[in-house]
C-alpha cells in the first residue's frame, strides 16, 4: 500500500517542501529509505523500527520502501523520522488513508516512541505557511519556538502513539494557543557602562560607533578595559525590532541553539569567538553548511580580542561579509547564503608585549617591532573599520572616585535618536544606518560647510589617507551630527572623526 506525508528540509534558511513517500510490498523483508538521503536520515531505519514496535504497534515484516522526493536535494537531520514512521503506520493500515493531508509533519523519534525536539523549526514552520500549509505537528519542546508564526494552527506533539491517536481521531491534540510575542520590553543586561570608572574617551567613541553601526578596533595595555567596554556595547544598541529578532531567531533555530523558555531572541547577540577559531566556523560552512559566528553576530555584535594573534588568513575570510552582510558558502552537496550584518568590534594591544607607548611600564619593543605587530592586519581588514582608538590604562584617581558614572540606558537614548534620524532619512534607499552608506550616497548626505571642507581637505594631505579613510571619516562625521541633531557636518564633527583614525595617524601612518 502507498502513502504520502508531507515534511520540510531547510537549504540555509530557506525551507522546501520534501514528500514522504512509503510503500509496502511483498517480497522478502527489507527497509529502505531513496532520495538522496544523508546519514542522519539513513539511521532513521533503526529509530523508527523501534519506536514503532515500543509504542503497541506491529511493525510490517515486508519489503518497505521510503522515497524523498525530490530526489535530487539531499537531505539531512532527524526531523524526518516522524513522517516517515508515520508513512509506514499508514500504509500498514494503522492510520486512516489521507488522514494527514493537509498537515506537514516534523519530529526525531527516540527508540521508546517519545519525539525529541529538532534544529531549524522556525525556519520550517515558515516555510509550511508560505507553501500553503494551514496545520503543522512538531515535537512538543519546539511548541514554544514556532508559536511566533501566525496564521498556521501548531499541534505539539510529545509521543508516536499521541500522533497515532491523533489521526485516528481517538484522542485529537489541541491546537497550542496563538502567542502575542512583544520585543519591546526593556531588556535586562549584565555589564552596564556605570560599572566603567573613567574612560570617557572610549565611552564616547563606543557611543558613535552604536549610533552608526559603525565597526571599530582599540589599541591599549592589558588592563586598559577594552574587553570590558566592548562586553557592554550591546547594552547602548538599539532594541531589536520584531523583524530582525525574526532574522536572529531562524539563525539561532537552524543551530539548535534556542533556549526552550523563550521563542524568540529578543538582545541583539555578542559573539566572542577564540582565536583559536577555524575560518569555517568564523564564517560557516561543513559538508553540510551551517552559519557561523559571523551570522549568529547578524543584528549585533561581533568581538575579536586580541585581533592580532588571530590568523591572517581567518581575518581575511571577513572581509566580503562586513562588506556584503552576507556569508556565501558553497560546498558540492550545495551552495547556501547566511546574513550576517554585524558590528565588528576588536580589541588589540599596541605591541607583543602590550606596553609600547605606556608611560608607566617599561617595554622592550621598538618602533619598528609594533608596527610589524599591528601589520599582521591586512590593509583591506583595517579599512573595514570606522573607528580606531587608544585606550590608555585607567588612572588611580578615576578608580576612587565616587562621582557617578552615566549609565547604559541613559547613553541608549542619544543612541535611539540618532538611529532613528538615519532611519528616517535612509527608509528609501533601503539602508539602515551611516556604516552602510555607499560612495553616492556619501555625496549625497554628508553635506560639509565651508570649515569643514578645508579641515579635511588639510588633514587628508597631512595624514596622507587613503580614499577609504576619507569616506570612512565622513560617515562618522555624519554620525556625530546626528548625535547633535545637526542636518550640516560643521568642523568639529569632522575634527573629532579624525581623531578615531588613531593608525592613520601614529603606527600605520
Amino acid at each position: 500500500m502507498f502513502s504520502k506525508v508531507f515534511t520540510c528540509a531547510l537549504n540555509g534558511l530557506d525551507g522546501y517542501l520534501v514528500q514522504v513517500e512509503a510503500d509496502i510490498s511483498n517480497g522478502i523483508p527489507a527497509f529502505d529509505i531513496v532520495g538522496l538521503a544523508g546519514t542522519p536520515v539513513k539511521e532513521a531505519r533503526e529509530r523508527v523500527k523501534a519506536a514503532i514496535n515500543n509504542s503497541g504497534y506491529r511493525f510490517p515484516m515486508r519489503r518497505i520502501t521510503i522515497n524523498l522526493a525530490p530526489a535530487d536535494t539531499r537531505k539531512d537531520g532527524s526531523g524526518f523520522d516522524l513522517p516517515v514512521a508515520l508513512g509506514v503506520l499508514i500504509s500498514a493500515g494503522e492510520i486512516p488513508q489521507n488522514s494527514l493531508d493537509e498537515y506537514m509533519v516534523i519530529g526525531e523519534l527516540a527508540l521508546d516512541g517519545s519525539i525529541r525536539r529538532c534544529s531549524g523549526l522556525l525556519c520550517k514552520a515558515i516555510a509550511a505557511r508560505e507553501l500553503g500549509f494551514k496545520k503543522l505537528m512538531v515535537p512538543f519542546d519546539n511548541s514554544s519556538e514556532v508559536s511566533v508564526v501566525k496564521e498556521l494552527e501548531i499541534y505539539p506533539v510529545g509521543k508516536l502513539s499521541d500522533a497515532v491517536n491523533h489521526f485516528r481521531g481517538n484522542n485529537p491534540i489541541e491546537v497550542l494557543p496563538p502567542k502575542e510575542i512583544s520585543i519591546s520590553q526593556r531588556n535586562v543586561y549584565q555589564y552596564d557602562f556605570a560599572d566603567v570608572k573613567g574612560q570617557k574617551n572610549a565611552k564616547r567613541a563606543l557611543e558613535v560607533a552604536a549610533s552608526g553601526g559603525h565597526n571599530l578596533i582599540m589599541i591599549g595595555s592589558p588592563g586598559s578595559g577594552k574587553t570590558m567596554l566592548a562586553k557592554r556595547l550591546p547594552s547602548i544598541l538599539p532594541d531589536l525590532t520584531f523583524d530582525e529578532s525574526l532574522e536572529v531567531t531562524k539563525i539561532y533555530s537552524v543551530l539548535g541553539l534556542m533556549p526552550k523558555d523563550s521563542p524568540i531572541i529578543t538582545e541583539r547577540p555578542f559573539r566572542a569567538p577564540h582565536h583559536t577559531v577555524s575560518s569555517v566556523s568564523l564564517v560557516g560552512g561543513g559538508s553540510n553548511p551551517k552559519p557561523g559566528e559571523v551570522s549568529l553576530a547578524h543584528h549585533g555584535v561581533l568581538f575579536l580580542d586580541e585581533i592580532p594573534e588571530f590568523p591572517r588568513r581567518n581575518l581575511d575570510v571577513l572581509r566580503q561579509p562586513i562588506e556584503d552582510g552576507i556569508a556565501n558558502i558553497s560546498r558540492i552537496n550545495a551552495t547556501v547564503t547566511y546574513p550576517c550584518r554585524f558590528m565588528l568590534v576588536a580589541a588589540a594591544n599596541p605591541c607583543k608585549c602590550g606596553y609600547y607607548g605606556d608611560p608607566t611600564r617599561v617595554c622592550n619593543c621598538t618602533f619598528r617591532d609594533a608596527e610589524n605587530y599591528l601589520a599582521r592586519l591586512s590593509g583591506p581588514l583595517m579599512d573595514r573599520i570606522d573607528i580606531q582608538i587608544r585606550v590608555p590604562a585607567v588612572k588611580y584617581d578615576d578608580l576612587e572616585n565616587d562621582r557617578k558614572e552615566e549609565s547604559s540606558e541613559e547613553i541608549k537614548k542619544r543612541v535611539n535618536k540618532a538611529r532613528k534620524i538615519q532611519h528616517e532619512r535612509y527608509k528609501k534607499v533601503g539602508i539602515y544606518c551611516n556604516a552602510h552608506l555607499s560612495g553616492p550616497m556619501l555625496r549625497e548626505f554628508c553635506k560639509l560647510d565651508k570649515d569643514s571642507k578645508k579641515l579635511l581637505r588639510a588633514s587628508f594631505d597631512k595624514l596622507n589617507l587613503s580614499a577609504r579613510a576619507h569616506d570612512r571619516i565622513l560617515k562618522v562625521a555624519r554620525t556625530i551630527a546626528d548625535l547633535e541633531e545637526s542636518e550640516i557636518i560643521h568642523s568639529r564633527y569632522i575634527s573629532e572623526a579624525i581623531q578615531y583614525r588613531t593608525l592613520d595617524r601614529t603606527i600605520r601612518g
